[in-house]
């Protein structure tokens, strides 16, 4: 395993911000070279994404003669396929092919862990959901796919279907078996509780809409190989998935994966249907074949992030510290298992916070439904454990005249009077969250703000002021304790140029150029030095997905361990070929001193290969320490945590419901910082995001099971006009990860969405003002302006 080189870290020193966004300077060496660790450098293919000149799977040179796939979709929710006439799609225009599930040659269930997805639905079989595959056809252009895709004639016996989880739980349905996690006696600790409340909160999905759709390019090879160019977080799930699908052994598919136009989550098992299909085409027709769907056929027939339903019963003495809390989490899993079973959990894990419950009982719920399996996105389950605790502890605020962020402070994880050790066992060893919040509440001014706010709400009938300081502790790690492995590999090229590849993918979030720079580093050369070439099968095997915000963690060592090794193999050549002891080779900026000599890199790498060494390496990593016991509900599922906080400050309309974000601040802790720069970015990108899942971003079905938001016209994303005008992101200056991550930096991925939390907080302290502060007013998520004016409503009626 690689040790940590201490004297490589990095200290960031961030000021607070007072408008616009903060940016944070980093602290180097006159020594280091451009572009290593610990530097604020643009994305490796920034000015690609602006100009255009990013390559994405339908922008790439197809070989000629290449076809164009499309798929048809059920139009109804739960039904037996009676019979499928395609004779018209077979004799459209342009179409040379079409498949059905008979057609498969291999395994006809793609479930990534648990089976129940079904690349097709045959005649007989049951459609679980509105805009299941039914059929593939492959065209001589996309417009004649998309055009045959629409001819066929399907009829169905129905079936009853369930689309709500309150279905689901009433019929019994459920997709996997409940998890159940807990501590001490809840029941008695409810009992003898000082106070207590019940509640139940509707915690909506949301769509991950990458602007990059679903799409693969497979083009077949001699003896039975086929090449996939495919937009996948998964490249090696990918590769075995095509594989069981022709029926043929793993070496004989390469999955290519250089960029994606984001994922979220939507790509980690989600792509895999749409190579599998487009590779049966292309073996059956031994052309090349693309399959990329429209966005609303994207949007029906892939999973979202799970909907969630939350109950809750707690006890709390009367300053607010909890006692005991009995919480059941029933998430919405769609028809399938797909990932729910490890999202759900993690839900549970997260139900918690930042917060030490005593006395607990958790439930968790993966309830079938007659909709698209929901899917992974970024939080993995997390979110909506956080939101359900949040939810519990401002009703505990208002219950107690208490201001929230002071109920927060008293229940936060202590290192002293036992109160550190986590529901699932796991003890908390860094506590960051009381320095980091009262850093936060100081430099956003939050006392004296929230007394401007009390003075503008007392003088406003029709707008109110809200605010809102909320915590995140995010777990990072796999839940699925054999993902959390990675591997790299690293070629020294005879001109000083390095080519490195790795098993993480590129989604824009940053990984590759954070690994390069890792790479340049160790080795002591300018990052332009180094080319990250695409994630592909055949170069690092047996990856596991870029997810749960482990890229850089596990990428970044096993890149580590390649370059460290070629390192000791360099220092070894040249003790041994001059002479000299390992104290005498000193690998500074773009040279290499070997006593009195001097050598440029590329000199050095040149001297080398002339004496035989060899100048490539593999690298490999674990993450250590990682571990949990489904049967007891116990372990440490996690390496470490990440921590952060959010001020956010809201302005409601409470006659129409509409509301601004005013202000935002931010602290997150990142550790030692791989690149300040990206890590703002990321920040900046997960808050909206998360905002747009909790305010605006609003699913819908009708009656009969057909998603009606399939677009960007229905479904709101946050615009840059939804951008607070005053937004202010610091990272938490000298907070080395204590456990040996890369460089002792932290994950910054996914953790940075559960901030915009605050938001959501703020608009129930706003419309809560309405009541003197002591109504905990029901707002479900999202927040969209009809449920802010229902909440203020119903506040209204109360006081009248």
């Amino acid at each position: 395993m690689p040790e940590i080189n201490e004297s490589n870290t990095v200290t960031n020193n961030a000021p607070a911000a007072t408008s616009a966004t903060t940016t944070t300077t980093t602290t180097t060496t006159a020594t280091t070279p451009a572009g290593s660790a610990g530097q604020a450098i643009a994305h490796e293919s920034a000015a690609k994404h602006v100009s255009g000149e990013a390559v994405y799977v339908d922008d790439m040179m197809a070989p000629t003669g290449t076809l164009h796939a499309y798929v048809g979709l059920s139009t109804v929710a739960h039904a037996v396929v009676s019979s499928m006439s395609l004779a018209a799609v077979k004799n459209a225009e342009g179409v040379v092919d079409v498949i059905t599930r008979d057609d498969i040659p291999g395994i006809v269930d793609i479930g990534s862990v648990f089976p129940g997805d079904p690349l097709m639905v045959g005649i007989g079989d049951t459609v679980e959901f509105h805009g299941q595959v039914l059929f593939a056809l492959a065209a001589t252009s996309y417009a004649a796919a998309r055009r045959a895709a629409r001819l066929a004639k399907i009829e169905y016996t129905a079936l009853p279907a369930h689309l709500t989880i309150e279905e689901g739980l009433a019929a019994e349905s459920f997709v996997r078996p409940a998890h159940y996690q807990s501590r001490g006696n809840a029941q008695e600790g409810l009992r003898t509780a000082d106070q207590r409340l019940q509640g139940e909160l509707q915690i909506g999905g949301q769509e991950q809409m990458y602007l990059e759709g679903q799409a693969s390019l497979c083009v077949p090879e001699e003896d039975g190989g086929m090449l996939v160019y495919s937009s996948t977080q998964n490249p090696t799930e990918g590769q075995k998935l095509v594989a069981e699908v022709l029926k043929v052994d793993l070496h004989k598919v390469t999955v290519d994966t250089r960029r994606m136009g984001g994922a979220f989550g939507g790509k980690e098992t989600h792509a895999n249907q749409w190579a599998c299909l487009a590779a049966i085409l292309a073996r059956r027709t031994r052309r090349a074949v693309k399959l990329r769907l429209a966005r609303g056929d994207d949007m029906r027939a892939t999973g979202k992030r799970h909907h969630f339903l939350s109950r809750y019963d707690v006890g709390f003495d009367n300053e607010g510290q909890i006692q005991a809390l009995d919480l059941m989490l029933a998430g919405g899993c769609g028809m399938s298992p797909d990932l729910s079973d490890a999202i759900v959990d993690r839900a549970m894990f997260h139900s918690d916070n930042a917060y030490y419950l005593p006395q607990v009982a958790i439930a968790g719920h993966r309830v079938k439904t007659n909709t698209v399996s929901n899917t992974a996105f970024r939080g993995f389950g997390g979110p909506q454990g956080m939101v359900a605790i949040e939810d519990v502890i401002d009703a505990i605020a208002r219950s107690t005249g208490r201001d929230p962020l002071d109920v927060r402070k008293s229940n936060l994880y202590s290192a002293e009077g036992g109160r550190d050790v986590t529901h699932y066992g796991q003890t908390i060893e860094q506590h960051v969250l009381p320095m980091l919040m009262e850093r936060l509440e100081e430099t956003s001014d939050y006392r004296a703000r929230r007394e401007s706010i009390r003075t503008f709400n007392a003088s406003n009938s029709v707008l109110k002021k809200g605010i809102a300081l909320t915590p995140v502790k995010f777990g990072i790690s796999f839940t699925v304790q054999h993902l959390n492995q990675a591997g790299a590999l690293l070629h020294v090229y005879t001109d000083g140029s390095v080519q490195l590849n790795h098993g993480g993918t590129e989604m824009g979030q940053g990984l590759y150029t954070k690994v390069a720079q890792v790479v340049a580093q160790e080795l002591q050369i300018d990052i332009s030095n180094i080319r990250c070439t695409a994630t592909r099968t055949d170069k690092v095997p047996n990856t596991s997905p870029t997810a749960a915000s482990s890229g850089s963690d596990i990428n970044g060592m096993a890149a580590l361990d390649a370059a460290r090794t070629l390192r000791q193999r360099l220092i070894a050549f040249a003790c041994e070929h001059f002479s000299v002891a390992e104290d005498a080779v000193v690998f500074s900026p773009n040279q290499v001193s070997v006593g009195e000599q001097a050598f440029t890199f590329a000199e050095f790498v040149n001297l080398a290969y002339r004496q035989r060494i060899s100048l490539s390496a593999t690298g490999f990593y674990r993450t250590p320490k990682i571990h949990y016991d489904r049967e007891t509900a116990s372990g440490r599922p996690f390496y470490y945590f990440a921590n952060g906080a959010a001020v956010s400050e809201v302005v409601v309309d409470t006659l129409t419901g509409e509301y601004r974000v005013e202000r935002v601040d931010i602290c997150h802790d990142v550790g030692n910082s791989l690149n300040p720069a990206i890590d703002i970015g990321q920040i900046e990108g997960g808050f909206i995001q998360g905002m747009g899942w909790l305010t605006s971003e609003e699913l819908a079905w009708d009656t009969s099971g057909r998603l009606t938001t399939v677009g960007p016209a229905t479904y709101k994303i946050p615009a840059i006009g939804d951008t607070p005008p005053i937004f202010n992101v610091e990272l938490l200056p000298d907070s080395p990860n204590a456990e040996a991550t890369i460089f002792r930096s932290k994950a910054v991925g996914e953790p940075p969405l559960m901030l915009a939390i605050s938001v959501w907080s703020a608009l129930r302290d706003a419309i809560s003002s309405m009541a003197d502060y002591r109504v905990h007013p029901k707002l479900d998520t999202p927040a969209t302006p009809e449920r802010v004016l229902m909440a203020c409503e119903s506040l209204r009626s109360r006081s009248s």
